[in-house]
């Protein structure tokens, strides 16, 4: 830390020294390692002068952000070079947040927009493009960092929270300090990935989803939408998607419902999968949320600053994080909560609403917990008191030049490292304490996963005249591969983007094949086979992460499949994704093959009709059938293909002599359908 901060002094003398330097408030500021942000209000046609930016409403002004993607040192001199502005457009801004608006620091929301007024989606220093963007001003953190901290650790465990990046920023020709560029929490597929709801969804499926709801205090003007009672008072629920002023009655009374289902369920302590709290809520998000709130011991979390969400049929979900300037032993106010040896949902104050302290009270529950806790914090996680030294040590290293300045414009960084040995000390007590008293996870530290197996994906399907939308032709086939039937209770895509969860008591036979579609009626016009269920949404054409997971969120099967190299093409072209042998790891390109889908109501040959022979084979392997062989394929068992032929013929003789001994697939496409067959090399 030492280092850090002579680095630090170092680099002000540097810039105290540099010619020709342009003083902005009480820093004389020319360049940094960070990316900067100039911001120029319009001018106040009563003043003459650039408007002052306001709590409400937005209003106009230039943004230029001076960024070297080279790594190298931006300057202010840069700012009329087009190479070196990561963007160069018009915004509307204003002031946002609560108590933070007391300040002389203001944090900023901001929209992109073209230059014909229109909001305009971008990509700002890397980040997925969009339109609606946060200049956090680190209010109230003479750390700089708990809330780069925690966002950052909750992408690592897993979750979606806020892209965070920090940067410099100059407004109307005034320096202002150190800030983070971070993501608006809103519904797009690379934020939270649910389905926007209008108010036109008043009925059926499209009235389940999708929402954004938050636990808040109601100093941003929106009005609550309920309260639920908490152990000591009561926590208020504010809407943040739809908006307030948007929202049906029909959308409040189902998503308050929701919640009213959880406090009873939570309450009662039930974890029964089929009607139990399981059923209602993704458990996962709600653990991981619970884990990077009380690693921090966050004095906000559950109470306010507290976001749920729920796409169109799936299950509610905890987060995204949101809000940990009081936290991490830090307080404000006069207040002194945020401690290492104290459960922040059970802590005597702004506790939230009693479904989280009833949830952890469940046994179920607070084993599955324990066991993520020991995973996430286990030697080498991103949990674990080393990994997170590591990344405040080097996110020190990031600011320390800007830290400095900060402190000369503001004076709230009196002592950084002192700030940050403090955040390590606790850190590294808290992980002990909850270690101490978090309890066992032997009831659910090996859990038996079903024998289910994704093993087939249409994710683009062709189009023609009898089937012209490509998306009502989408199918997920879902494979028993065990030799016992499956109860399919509490099952469901985990993963946001699709949701479907199976009918309580609905099973699928040993070696049975399922499909879930997008459309029912088409998939069996088309196919002629039973769709199982519908999911609702529909994949990408691009890249999709399918997870199948049991109630609890144990992952039975997870694939992530791409529209490009080493995938298989199955890309609007009538083929889909076909698993070439259950057997394989289905994570990977190479076990899948793409079939023709017009091929898929074949499930085999006719017993008989195909013989292959000898097996096991030293070098040649003839194959006949009675039908005509319009394919072979040959793969080893890590799925890669050796040999393809098309032979349009009844007989074909294969050379194995130039393949090692071991065990090989041999994959048959003809008319009457489709065989793989395992060939023992010897």
């Amino acid at each position: 830390m030492k280092n850090i901060l002579l680095i630090a002094r170092k680099s002000m003398l540097s810039i105290t020294l540099f010619l020709g330097a342009v003083s902005y408030g009480q820093v004389n500021f020319t360049d940094s390692n960070l990316p900067i942000f100039i911001i120029t209000t319009d001018e106040d046609p009563d003043t003459g002068q650039p408007a002052v930016i306001p709590d409400d409403p937005k209003v106009w002004a230039s943004l230029k952000i001076i960024y070297h993607a080279d790594g190298s040192q931006n300057y202010l001199t840069d700012q009329d070079t087009p190479e070196y502005l990561n963007y160069n457009g018009r915004i509307k801004i204003e002031t946002r947040g609560s108590s933070s608006q007391m300040l002389e620091k203001k944090q900023y929301g901001w929209t992109t927009y073209d230059a014909g007024g229109a909001k305009q989606n971008v990509s700002l220093l890397g980040m997925p493009s969009e339109n609606d963007w946060i200049l956090n001003g680190l209010a109230f953190d003479p750390s700089l960092m708990r809330d780069y901290i925690n966002y950052n650790l909750a992408r690592a465990i897993g979750q979606y929270a806020s892209r965070t990046q920090y940067c410099e920023v100059i407004i109307n020709g005034d320096y202002r300090g150190l800030y983070i560029l971070q993501e608006k929490i809103k519904d797009d597929s690379n934020r939270v990935n649910i389905e926007e709801i209008t108010e036109d969804d008043n009925s059926g499926v499209n009235l389940t989803g999708g929402y954004i709801t938050k636990a808040d205090k109601t100093t941003g003007g929106d009005p609550v939408a309920w309260t639920m009672d908490s152990y000591n008072g009561w926590t208020d629920f504010i809407h943040e998607m739809p908006k307030p002023d948007d929202v049906t009655t029909e959308q409040n009374d189902y998503i308050h419902s929701q919640f009213i289902s959880l406090e009873t369920l939570a309450g009662a302590d039930n974890d029964n999968i089929g009607n139990g709290y399981p059923s209602v809520i993704d458990v996962p998000t709600f653990i991981d949320f619970m884990v990077i709130n009380e690693l921090s011991s966050n004095v906000d979390a559950y109470q306010v600053s507290t976001f749920f969400h729920k796409d169109r049929g799936g299950k509610l979900r905890a987060g995204p994080v949101w809000d940990f300037n009081l936290s991490l032993g830090h307080d404000e106010f006069g207040y002194d909560r945020s401690h290492p040896d104290v459960w922040q949902f059970d802590n005597g104050d702004n506790t939230g609403a009693k479904f989280w302290k009833d949830l952890f009270d469940n046994d179920t529950y607070k084993c599955y917990f324990a066991k993520r806790w020991n995973q996430v914090t286990s030697l080498g996680q991103p949990l674990n008191y080393d990994s997170i030294e590591d990344f405040i040590d080097a996110t020190a290293l990031l600011i320390a030049d800007a830290a400095a300045r900060e402190n000369q414009r503001w004076g709230t960084v009196a002592n950084l490292q002192n700030e940050l040995d403090n955040v390590k000390d606790f850190i590294a007590e808290r992980i002990d304490w909850i270690n101490n008293n978090i309890g066992t996870f032997t009831a659910c530290s090996d859990v038996e996963m079903p024998s289910l197996v994704i093993s087939g994906i249409n994710y683009n399907p062709g189009e023609d005249t009898e089937f012209p939308e490509s998306d009502d032709q989408e199918f997920i086939e879902i494979t028993n591969t065990g030799s016992e039937n499956v109860d399919l209770t509490g099952v469901y895509l985990s993963e946001l983007g699709l949701s479907y969860q199976f009918p309580v008591a609905s099973t699928i036979s040993a070696g049975e094949k399922i499909y879930i579609v997008s459309n029912a009626v088409v998939f069996e016009q088309k196919h002629d086979i039973t769709a199982f269920g519908e999911y609702l949404r529909h994949m990408s054409n691009k890249s999709q992460k399918l997870v199948l997971s049991d109630a609890f969120g144990n992952k039975i099967d997870e694939v992530q499949y791409t529209d490009s190299s080493p995938w298989p093409d199955a890309d609007g072209n009538g083929k889909y994704l076909h698993l070439t042998d259950n057997g394989l790891d289905n994570s990977l390109a190479s076990s899948w093959s793409a079939n023709e889908d017009a091929t898929l109501s074949v499930k085999t040959f006719t017993a008989g009709t195909v013989k292959i022979y000898p097996n096991p084979a030293n070098d040649l392997v003839t194959i006949d059938s009675v039908n005509l062989i319009r394919n072979i394929e040959v793969y080893d068992m890590t799925g890669k293909q050796l040999t393809a032929l098309s032979p349009d013929s009844n007989t074909i003789v294969i050379n194995f002599a130039k393949y090692s001994s071991g065990i090989y697939l041999v994959k048959i496409t003809g008319e009457t359908g489709i065989l793989t067959q395992k060939i023992v090399k010897q």
